[in-house]
């Protein structure tokens, strides 16, 4: 009986011994591996990688030495290696099932590299979110929202949708709508409009873009409805936007324009 117990004691002993090891290795293991992405995200060739591409090479480098982490875990703790292998085999089918969707997400984060529809910083309009895009791993994409809203997409569903890049040229174009009274002339309006957007410093003119333009387009039976545009750069696009709303609308109520201020929503 005493036998018994020194042998149980004995596997007890070697059992917890084992753990308490596994489970050292795994806190030191898990050092190691963040200094070693922060390693790699500071060396010098990194610095001439994109910043899309250099987070999905991080989180790729993180999920490798994570995996020969678990592996390492796994000797530590005695399990035969043939054993660890029958069971993945024997399961194969159902985790390929059940990891459907991360797989789909490692794809398009694949997909998403090679095709680099856009990178970080980019403001994008894709899967129902829009905003700038802040960081690219290898299963989501992290969004952050004009209202600040922080919203992680799959991979997977941004590339089975339509993605629309604002920040992608250099240049943008800005098309605004007005409405007027059918009694005004529209030679009159449309010289406004222009002097307005002559004036504005932000707004390109010739040769560098397109010249701005003003010209009736339509209307109705009430009203005549004007087009307004004008070429920007990029990163003033909202500038021009705002500010062409409310000068052009300001310089046709300054010169008794009727109903000057009327928006057409398409």
């Amino acid at each position: 009986m005493d036998m018994d117990i020194a042998v149980a004691l004995g596997i007890i002993t070697a059992a917890a011994g084992k753990l308490l090891f596994a489970l050292i290795a795994y806190l030191i293991g898990r050092a190691i591996v963040d200094s070693i992405v922060k390693a790699v995200g500071k060396l010098k060739a990194m610095d001439k990688v994109e910043p899309t591409a250099r987070s999905f090479i991080l989180s790729f480098v993180r999920i490798g030495l994570y995996v020969v982490l678990l592996v390492t875990i796994i000797g530590i703790l005695g399990v035969p290696m043939a054993s660890v292998v029958a069971i993945l085999a024997s399961a194969g089918v159902t985790v390929g099932l059940a990891l459907q969707g991360a797989l789909a997400n490692l794809a398009g984060g694949l997909m998403l590299m090679f095709f680099k529809p856009f990178a970080v910083g980019d403001f994008v309009e894709a899967a129902g979110v829009s905003g700038v895009v802040k960081e690219v791993t290898m299963f989501y994409t992290t969004i952050m929202t004009l209202d600040n809203r922080r919203v992680t997409v799959p991979n997977g569903s941004l590339m089975n949708a339509n993605v629309t890049n604002y920040s992608s040229q250099d240049l943008r174009r800005v098309d605004l709508t007005f409405a007027c009274a059918k009694s005004e002339a529209p030679a009159n309006i449309q010289n406004i409009m222009q002097e307005v957007m002559a004036k504005h410093d932000k707004v390109l003119k010739a040769p560098e873009a397109d010249a701005p333009f003003a010209r009736l387009s339509g209307g109705t039976n009430e009203a005549m409805e004007f087009t307004v545009r004008a070429w920007c750069r990029n990163a003033d696009y909202w500038d021009v936007y705002f500010d062409l709303t409310q000068q052009i609308t300001e310089a046709l109520g300054a010169a008794g324009v009727q109903a000057p201020a009327v928006r057409i929503v398409k």
